[in-house]
């Protein structure tokens, strides 16, 4: 038996002040048996061994009461919520059925420690965590809403608890999880608060220098930051009142997190960030019932505030945003302008309506699509409903009995090594072998799933971890093509089966072929398919099936044959004779491709895919390329040696698909090319002349920047392919005074 957990004086007064206070906050209050039954139940899981320091070295107990007041104080969860983040990670398997059974705890209790259960459970899979899949995934195995929200204000706790740890591995896996996995979630969730703390605190373990110089220019000005808003506001409030608005003003400093990624963005230093302060001026437009007029009610009165602010402060034209005249796809309205305030400092200000700002963070385009976040249908729909009743008090008691009814026409399965794939709901083990590959499909004969046999027609169900079990005896047959649901699957079965004809065709072939030699009779190729012709078969693969099945007797095909034979050799005698010198073999529509290997050909008659190129390579044809599979199903076009494609490869390897390009390059494509030379006279003319001499290349812009005798260019033209751009750049190099000609 392992040793009992024991508590530290510090833990025991955490302990009894986080009890006192979940006792006063949780609705409805927990009773005196379930007080009781919860403390029994601690008391025998600890005497049981169950209650272990983690990697850690935290209190199981002390946590489990931590994460609960999160989710009691900060996302307002009610007593079936903290009965079960309380007693989910002391519970054995199975055993809160026996609680349920007992009458001791409800039926949503045990839904919620089920739903836990099943989380850690697919943790131990150790899935890819960087995919917008994996976050669909952990939703729907939640089966209870609670118990996303339960699972995020534990990694805000464990987030807070582990900073003074030493296991920097452990913190760093953690705070990459809370970055990649848990604050988009919050983000979604509409727990903004919850949302930024899990951003701070993961740039903190895993970025320490950055985080701590934003902390420390910020933390210069904290006494100054608070009376710098205020001061910038109190002028324009009182313009505002003047001239008769009705409106509330917010004011907010950015946070780290966000501070940091518009610096890496924008490639600057602390200093450089314009919208350091934001604030947003919020305005109350009484409805009309014509809704044409009342928009334009809104968009005059924006406007008006507009010119009221830029005559106070000086406004920087590059950063006005208009979205009042042009809203985003996502339904956002506001205008957004950034100004010169007191002390030469970059104020961003927004200007919006109750209703445009009510869009903005509640409604059609909630705040998490705003910034970039992208969701799909039933997921859309489902968190935008928790959110308003997360932001409603009153809706809490609905928000206890919501369920989750999500990707009902999807299921989410791992390989082995923990990688996730998403099918249709019914795919069967055959589906998920040609998603693997198609070698691995043709081969199938059934898998492993959860360490059980099931053959290929086995129903998969999400969350199941697949392992393909293969024999090179198993062979492709008709009847596949009903077991499996995915058109991918069915595609690769047909192929394989129009493979297996040829292989029979030629076996058949082989036959007969012997069979002429037999009787010392030469195979003509043509008055074979004459003959196959003349017998009623439209496919040749049709007649060699039938002499392989034995449906045609091989003696009666022969004597036709020469029969057939000696009628044209009849007339072949009455034509003249032509000369091989006049025969002239055209190769050029002769298309070489290994039908072993999965390879999309990109050209003009490219159908039934989406793709795009991508636009960090710019990829033309004659490129090495390679596809990576998107999110939303698309394919983007990438060369080889794209700045991005060792990053893709190493965390995406499964969604990247074999291409080339097939026919001849027909379109023209911008390629941007950086050119260093001396700065002297007639270079430029020198490098646009010979641009303009090539035949199907056409200069787009010229960008020329001249310093300490030495000038560096973009330059911008349209073409064809590489092989025209190998020549130009060679030319360009031959111009004298160029130091180095490169694609960009």
């Amino acid at each position: 038996m392992d040793e009992r957990l024991s508590f530290t004086s510090e833990e025991k007064y955490e302990a009894y002040e986080i009890i006192r206070r979940l006792l006063k906050t949780t609705s409805p209050k927990l009773n005196n048996s379930e007080k009781k039954f919860i403390v029994k139940h601690l008391y025998d899981a600890n005497n049981k061994g169950l209650l272990q320091r983690d990697s850690f070295g935290l209190n199981p107990i002390l946590t489990s009461l931590q994460t609960a007041l999160i989710a009691s104080e900060q996302i307002g969860l009610g007593k079936d919520s903290i009965m079960a983040t309380l007693l989910y990670n002391t519970t054995e398997q199975n055993r809160f059925e026996d609680f349920e059974n007992e009458g001791i705890i409800n039926e949503d209790v045990t839904r919620i420690i089920y739903g836990l259960a099943r989380i850690k459970q697919l943790y131990k899979k150790n899935p890819i965590i960087e995919s917008e899949n994996f976050r669909n995934l952990l939703l729907s195995f939640a089966e209870d809403m609670r118990v996303v929200l339960i699972i995020i204000s534990e990694r805000v706790n464990l987030m807070r608890r582990i900073r003074d740890n030493a296991n920097i591995n452990a913190k760093k896996n953690v705070s990459e999880e809370a970055n990649y996995l848990y604050a988009p979630l919050a983000h979604k969730l509409g727990l903004y608060q919850l949302k930024s703390e899990l951003e701070d605190l993961s740039l903190k373990y895993l970025e320490r220098d950055a985080y701590y110089m934003i902390k420390e220019k910020l933390n210069e000005t904290k006494k100054s930051r608070d009376q710098y808003i205020d001061s910038f506001i109190y002028p324009i409030r009182q313009e505002l009142v003047s001239a008769g608005f009705d409106f509330q003003i917010k004011g907010r400093t950015k946070s780290i997190h966000s501070i940091w990624q518009k610096m890496k963005k924008q490639h600057c230093d602390f200093d450089r960030i314009f919208d350091l302060f934001a604030i947003r001026i919020i305005l109350k437009v009484d409805e009309t019932e014509n809704e044409k007029k009342f928009h334009a009610l809104e968009k005059k009165l924006c406007w008006q505030v507009f010119s009221i602010i830029t005559d106070m402060y000086q406004p920087n034209p590059k950063r006005l945003r208009d979205w009042l005249s042009m809203p985003k796809t996502n339904g956002y309205e506001s205008l957004h302008i950034t100004v010169l305030g007191p002390e030469s400092k970059w104020v961003e200000v927004q200007i919006r309506t109750e209703r445009m700002d009510d869009v903005a963070e509640k409604g059609v385009a909630a705040h998490w699509k705003y910034k970039g976040l992208k969701g799909d249908g039933g997921l859309d729909e489902w968190l935008k409903s928790i959110r308003s009743a997360i932001e409603n008090s009153d809706d809490l008691e609905v928000m206890e009995e919501f369920k989750m009814n999500l990707y009902e026409d999807e299921i989410y399965v791992f390989s082995p090594k923990g990688d996730l794939f998403k099918l249709p709901k019914g795919s069967t083990v055959l589906d998920f072998a040609y998603t693997i590959h198609t070698a691995v499909g043709n081969n199938c004969t059934g898998a492993k799933i959860n360490n059980k046999i099931v053959n290929f027609r086995h129903v998969l169900q999400s969350g199941d971890q697949i392992e393909i079990i293969t024999s090179t005896k198993q062979k492709p047959k008709r009847d596949w093509l009903s077991y499996v649901k995915t058109s991918h699957a069915k595609s690769k079965i047909r192929m394989a089966l129009r493979e297996s004809q040829v292989k029979e065709s030629l076996m058949a072939k082989e036959m007969l072929e012997r069979r002429l030699k037999n009787r010392k009779i030469d195979l003509d190729e043509s008055i074979m398919n004459q003959l196959i012709k003349k017998m009623g078969f439209k496919q040749t693969t049709d007649f060699y099936h039938k002499i392989v099945s034995g449906s045609i007797d091989l003696s009666e095909i022969i004597e036709k044959y020469d029969d057939l034979k000696k009628h044209d050799k009849t007339l072949r005698y009455t034509q003249q004779t032509r000369s091989a010198e006049e025969f002239n073999f055209d190769g050029t529509n002769v298309s070489l491709t290994n039908e072993n290997d999965d390879v999309l050909v990109i050209d003009k008659n490219i159908k039934g895919i989406e793709y795009q190129l991508a636009r960090c390579c710019n990829p033309i044809y004659g490129d090495d390329v390679f596809g990576f599979v998107t999110v939303n199903g698309g394919i983007k076009i990438h060369r080889n040696d794209c700045p991005n494609a060792s990053e893709l490869r190493r965390r995406f390897g499964y969604r990247i698909v074999k291409a080339k390009w097939g026919g001849k390059g027909v379109s023209q494509y911008n390629i941007s090319l950086r050119i260093i030379g001396n700065d002297d006279i007639g270079i430029v003319s020198n490098i646009t002349n010979i641009i303009s001499k090539e035949e199907k290349i056409l200069t787009r812009s010229i960008n020329i920047d001249s310093h300490d005798g030495l000038f560096r260019g973009v330059v911008v033209v349209n073409i064809y392919d590489t092989q025209r751009l190998d020549k130009l750049i060679k030319k360009i190099k031959t111009i004298k005074g160029i130091k180095s000609v490169e694609r960009i």
